[in-house]
């Protein structure tokens, strides 16, 4: 099949407004240094996974641009978190928990005696209920609470 340059000259436009869109939208995990004092311009990838941090920058210079670089950082990010067994998703996940049981989105609210459970709705609401200690007893209450934890999360990574 044979081109025109009308033809040619046509998917390089869209090719620039391709590239374009990829250099302009947000990556996670991937942050733009410009810092002209220093002359470094690039892309930093950062994968937190289980307590630990691994990260790369990548020059424009030696990836041979700023787009080049790009891609080279979306390629490793997405490599690395491979390896280490990390779900590969653009939403926000939260791996530390700050309440006592040790579960992220769930707490003991000893007053109240139930387990409290939150997560994030596929709309990007909070979602909330509770389980009732007095009701189910403290292991079954805790064990549901998880369970409904681990459902809501299942269905907001699915969409």
């Amino acid at each position: 099949m044979k081109y025109t340059s009308a033809t040619k000259e046509a998917r390089n436009v869209i090719d620039q407004d391709k590239k374009q869109k990829l250099l302009l939208e947000k990556h996670k995990d991937i942050a733009r240094i410009d810092q002209e004092s220093k002359r470094t311009h690039g892309w930093y990838v950062r994968v937190r996974y289980r307590g630990k941090t691994h990260s790369k920058f990548f020059s424009d210079r030696k990836c041979g641009g700023r787009y080049s670089s790009l891609l080279s950082a979306i390629s490793w990010r997405d490599q690395t978190e491979r390896k280490l067994g990390k779900v590969r998703t653009n939403k926000h996940m939260v791996t530390v928990s700050n309440s006592g049981t040790g579960v992220v989105g769930v707490r003991l609210n000893e007053k109240l005696n139930r387990y409290e459970v939150s997560w994030v709705t596929p709309q990007g609401k909070q979602g909330k209920t509770s389980v009732s200690i007095k009701k189910h007893g403290k292991k079954a209450a805790f064990e549901r609470a998880c369970k409904i934890r681990r459902e809501r999360e299942t269905a907001r990574l699915a969409v």
